[in-house]
């Protein structure tokens, strides 16, 4: 097991970030904004202000920073390459999407079905994505 490269873990840990970031926007933002625009709606929220669409791009860019942190903690047991950064995508997103959104998206009702269901596996097209480009950048030591 060689040493972690902690200057490459940064950068693809930064460009990870941004991937999910700019496909988090493409589905959140995009494919599905009407439908969170009414689910905020019916919660009695406006549109979202830019202080949380800051805050959910910081959230996004830890994410996708801890994909490739996974990617780097499991990439001496399962290789380096494509195969491992889904993995750390999957793990990632079983951390981060789907157990916070069944808990308080789907079993708290707060949000509908199907809303929940569509970010919910964008999200792990996103983190694969983005572990996958992160993963392009990272080199042992």
């Amino acid at each position: 097991m060689g040493k972690i490269n902690v200057g490459r873990l940064i950068l693809g840990g930064i460009v990870a970030g941004i991937v999910n970031d700019i496909l988090g926007f493409g589905v959140d933002g995009w494919l599905l904004n009407e439908r969170w625009t009414d689910a905020m709606k019916n919660l009695g929220k406006g549109p979202l202000t830019s202080s949380e669409i800051v805050l959910y791009n910081v959230i996004g860019f830890a994410t996708g920073f801890l994909v490739l942190w996974v990617y780097v903690a499991i990439r001496p047991r399962f290789g380096p390459g494509v195969k491992t950064a889904i993995y750390a995508g999957i793990i990632s997103w079983l951390l981060t999407a789907l157990l916070p959104n069944a808990g308080l998206m789907y079993a708290s009702g707060l949000f509908p079905q199907h809303l929940t269901l569509y970010t919910t596996m964008g999200a792990v097209v996103e983190l694969c994505v983005a572990g996958i480009i992160g993963a392009w950048f990272y080199r042992e030591a």
